[in-house]
């Protein structure tokens, strides 16, 4: 995958309230980029693990223990499919 580099500046406040002891502030801004996009839907699990360094289930479980849960399905969807295996079963 080809990569780019871009320049970002934000407050020193913003980068403050991001840092941690094990990551950059680049590796940081990059984490919560592949993160949120992950949400949207706009990368696989496969490929944000990819880009972070992470084996995809090794992903999956750090993106679920920030929120972002790995089945989306909503109430309807799941009832749909519940009742769709009642008629197989």
């Amino acid at each position: 995958m080809p990569l780019k580099t871009i320049q970002l500046f934000f407050p020193s406040e913003v980068l403050e309230a991001l840092s941690s002891s094990y990551q950059d502030d680049a590796e940081i801004i990059k984490e919560a980029a592949v993160l949120e996009f992950y949400r949207e839907g706009r990368l696989s699990s496969g490929k944000a693990a990819e880009i972070l360094g992470m084996e995809r289930f090794e992903f999956i479980r750090y993106a679920g223990r920030k929120g972002i849960p790995f089945i989306r399905i909503s109430a309807e969807e799941l009832d749909e499919e519940v009742r769709l295996l009642e008629e197989i079963g």
